[in-house]
């Protein structure tokens, strides 16, 4: 690929393809593209667009519907719902490219996504499995992080993030104000066992630390990264015998299925999930219904 093929030039919010560019354009137009966006899912868009850009190699404005198609068959090995995934996230780039005047035509709108499976139900703990997954955990720092997830149905991403001035107290309990994706802001109210796990806690930390900081005794104000989630939560799936690596979302999911199954109205689950859609919600009645038209029928 030759170096310096064309500058992005910033004028208007219109980016002209046509001045000489600086070598590292590519880099400088998947940086605004994901700007104002989540940490992961920057971590999770930069990475699929240099996968792309290296399968492209040539200059982006270049880019054909061809190239794109031609690059989704190399995907074909991944399963279905990291193809997704990927080829939206190229769809995105694309578009974003055309919005600012680097494309004349936005060559990836006429790709199709993949049809996936929606395999929810095999990520859906029973009551049972996540009662043994806190009961066995005896650190209490962690049983804390395994309730936060399940009772408050909050993605593992803005667990990491909380800080104490994010709880309050309400009445015998508390709540907790989230900013999760999409940059919304929503406030859960806790069960009255988990704020009280939650506060004793606390000790004498103050309103802006970290409520799960980096390691025991830290005062350096690091969350404790969500690597670090994934692996408690793992640990302590595999000591309740539960088959399979158990992710915090698996929590998350648990909290929709089993609120559901005890007569949780879909509005209210979706307000406390943060849900952008209640047929995101409606995903798990589907998943695990309670009625069906083949037991109307001789067994």
């Amino acid at each position: 690929m030759t170096e310096n093929y064309y500058m992005v030039k910033v004028e208007n919010n219109h980016i002209s393809p046509q001045e000489t560019l600086p070598q590292d354009a590519h880099g400088r137009l998947i940086e605004m593209w994901i700007h104002g966006r989540s940490p992961h899912t920057q971590e999770l868009y930069r990475r699929y667009a240099k996968r792309f850009l290296a399968y492209l190699n040539k200059p982006l404005h270049l880019a054909t519907l061809a190239d794109v198609q031609g690059w989704q068959t190399t995907l074909e090995d991944m399963a279905p719902n990291s193809q997704r995934t990927a080829i939206a996230c190229i769809k995105s780039l694309l578009t974003f490219a055309h919005k600012l005047g680097l494309m004349p035509l936005n060559v990836g709108l006429p790709v199709r996504q993949p049809k996936a499976k929606d395999a929810i139900n095999e990520r859906i703990l029973s009551e049972l499995q996540v009662q043994s997954m806190i009961c066995l955990e005896t650190e209490p720092r962690n049983r804390a992080i395994l309730r936060l997830l399940y009772n408050g149905g909050l993605r593992v991403s803005e667990l990491c993030a909380l800080k104490w001035r994010d709880l309050n107290v309400r009445g015998e309990s508390g709540q907790v104000t989230l900013f999760g994706k999409g940059r919304k802001t929503r406030t859960v109210l806790l069960p009255e066992g988990v704020w009280n796990e939650l506060s004793e806690m606390r000790g004498d930390a103050s309103d802006n630390d970290a409520v799960f900081p980096s390691r025991e005794g830290d005062a350096d104000g690091h969350h404790l990264d969500r690597s670090q989630v994934y692996r408690i939560v793992a640990a302590s799936g595999k000591r309740a015998g539960i088959k399979g690596k158990v992710s915090p979302h698996w929590l998350r999911h648990a909290h929709a299925s089993h609120s559901l199954d005890r007569g949780a109205p879909i509005h209210l689950v979706q307000a406390t999930l943060g849900h952008e859609s209640v047929a995101t919600t409606s995903r798990y009645l589907h998943a695990r219904p309670n009625d069906s038209s083949s037991l109307y029928l001789p067994g």
